[in-house]
């Protein structure tokens, strides 16, 4: 449930920002929030099952963003026509199998810098909210700390209680706002014109791989899920085709949400933790169904209460994330450089900082560790988790305390 409000909260706007770009109305838009929500739902449910690993899909974010500046002026028909184009493309990575080769070949600390260079800013923003709600910010944050201290699997729950209390007695929320009503699915017939293709299907896919599908697979190798990925590109690129037509512009894997789905809060045993992508998939079910729903809530829910929430679900993660990225000595100059560089929030070329952090971590790792004997241990082959691994396994030489957490 936190991690489909974190998703939903933080960019559902985009999502309505792109479709009336193209041209939406109200039965449109709810259109595609429903599509999106029936695609997040069979690839979370439908992949998390498969691999009994927390696979946590979500809609492209930047995708989203791209579309809302390049979608002016384009016909529903086109647009839908370049939802096509791109999710094919992901189906085609996945089938070749590229995507894969490409991602085993990135070492760990690089791949644990950036997911720590991609959380950073809801780490911040815990924080950052403070100083305009901290009536808000600072109950979620105490109580977090105390149901560490506790109930260290319900702490963020017991925080998110607190804040919806605090939120409550405040005055933050803005119920007249508040509308329900169901979506209806909206079809719209692809029309394929060369120019949106090349102008906003192709940059839409680049975006999608680079800054969500890239960082996603970040996430589940920095876990210890070494869950196979071209089966999980094939599926959601799929999906996605089928289910363009009606406004699922880009399903790919998640990083943010992701990353709650595969902490130590979701379940103390790291084989079961798939049972919260289960439940992600539905609750984004739901979201789909109330689409229309979902855009009043948007509005009647305090901001700050979803970045104070977002925070303290997080801090574990970068916690070991970071522990992860400067565990190697041989590697650390590049993983910091990688952390740097996506945490930046750079976008060159319309692609995000995700892909630029890992380009420069790389670049960096090259030109340091040229002519050194030895190799980086790539992402795929990582250790488990001290915690985790069977009493009969031998242990790592690395210590355990550096080792990553799941």
């Amino acid at each position: 449930l936190i991690a489909v409000t974190v998703g939903v909260t933080s960019s559902a706007a985009l999502v309505f920002t792109a479709a009336q770009a193209a041209g939406a109305g109200p039965r449109e838009i709810g259109s595609w929030m429903l599509a999106l929500g029936v695609g997040l739902a069979v690839t979370c449910v439908g992949l998390s099952l498969r691999h009994r690993v927390p696979v946590v899909t979500a809609w492209s974010t930047p995708g989203a963003a791209l579309l809302a500046t390049s979608l002016t002026g384009v016909s529903m028909g086109r647009a839908v026509g370049a939802f096509v184009l791109s999710a094919l493309l992901v189906l085609v990575t996945g089938v070749t199998g590229w995507f894969a080769r490409a991602m085993d070949r990135i070492p760990v600390p690089l791949a644990a810098a950036l997911l720590a260079g991609v959380l950073l800013r809801f780490g911040t923003g815990l924080f950052s909210t403070m100083h305009e709600s901290f009536a808000v910010a600072f109950p979620v944050f105490a109580l977090f700390l105390l149901g560490r201290r506790f109930v260290p699997r319900y702490a963020v729950l017991v925080a998110l209680a607190g804040g919806v209390l605090a939120t409550v007695l405040t005055g933050g929320w803005r119920l007249d706002r508040l509308r329900i009503s169901l979506a209806s699915p909206v079809f719209v017939a692809p029309d394929f014109d060369w120019k949106v293709l090349v102008s906003v299907g192709v940059p839409l896919f680049v975006v999608t791989m680079a800054s969500q599908n890239l960082p996603g697979v970040a996430v589940l190798r920095s876990s210890g899920y070494d869950v196979p990925v071209s089966p999980l590109m094939t599926w959601t690129g799929a999906i996605n085709v089928l289910l363009a037509p009606f406004g699922a512009f880009g399903l790919n894997l998640a990083a943010i949400t992701a990353a709650i789905c595969t902490g130590e809060e979701a379940h103390p045993d790291r084989n079961k933790r798939y049972v919260a992508a289960v439940w992600a998939g539905i609750f984004y079910l739901c979201v789909g169904v109330f689409g229309a729903t979902v855009a009043s809530l948007l509005t009647a829910m305090p901001q700050a209460l979803v970045l104070a929430t977002a925070g303290v679900g997080l801090l574990a993660t970068i916690e070991n994330s970071l522990a992860t990225a400067l565990s190697d000595k041989t590697s650390r100059e590049a993983a910091v450089v990688t952390f740097l560089a996506t945490a930046s929030g750079v976008t060159l070329l319309g692609i995000g900082s995700a892909f630029w952090g890992l380009l420069a971590g790389a670049l960096t790792s090259v030109i340091a560790n040229a002519g050194r004997r030895g190799r980086l241990t790539p992402a795929g082959s990582a250790p488990a988790p001290a915690q985790d691994r069977p009493a009969n396994t031998p242990s790592s030489s690395v210590p355990a305390g550096e080792l990553p957490s799941p």
